[in-house]
């Protein structure tokens, strides 16, 4: 296969991948894999939580996929293809675990307005501790904060977290203001 071909079908992987984890983060995270990704919702004791699970899940079909296009004589595109769920994985760590939750020390303040927005989303989505009621589900692209705001305050901020020592009403989260 041609190098560039390969770049091809690298690149779009990363792009469908973002589809895909948008996808597993809302229907499957959010519903059946509640179990691990509540986890996630909760302040973290520690390096680890359940939800890292997720990161050894979704790197299989990466590492079958270059093991077969790689060892295994299968079509090269599955080396490409491999390589860009392995790319995207590494875009995500660095974005959400590095840059948002800081699981790696660090100083960086973003300044660009798309890494400011996908930041704040972020943050808005984790403001839900529920399984339900959530809002932004993407990780590397995501509406704006105001509809992200507008829509939790349309659902009664149902889920949303208490500020720190309070105690939120029955049904009704923390103010996003």
């Amino acid at each position: 296969m041609h190098w560039q071909t390969g770049l091809i079908l690298f690149i779009a992987t990363i792009v469908l991948m973002e589809g895909f984890a948008y996808v597993a983060h809302r229907w499957v995270m959010h519903g059946p894999g509640w179990f691990l990704h509540e986890s996630h919702h909760r302040p973290r004791a520690g390096n680890w939580e359940l939800n890292d699970l997720y990161a050894a899940i979704f790197a299989v079909p990466s590492f079958i996929l270059l093991l077969g296009g790689v060892q295994l004589g299968w079509w090269p595109g599955c080396t490409w293809i491999g390589a860009g769920i392995a790319g995207y994985g590494a875009i995500y760590f660095g974005f959400h675990d590095v840059i948002v939750h800081k699981r790696l020390d660090h100083h960086y303040l973003p300044k660009s307005s798309y890494m400011k927005r996908i930041i704040q989303a972020h943050r808005l989505h984790h403001v839900v501790e529920t399984k339900a009621g959530n809002v932004s589900f993407g990780f590397l692209w995501a509406p704006k904060p105001e509809a992200l705001k507008a829509e939790l305050k349309r659902r009664e901020r149902a889920g949303v977290r208490a500020p720190a020592g309070q105690n939120a009403p029955a049904g009704r989260g923390a103010p996003l203001d």
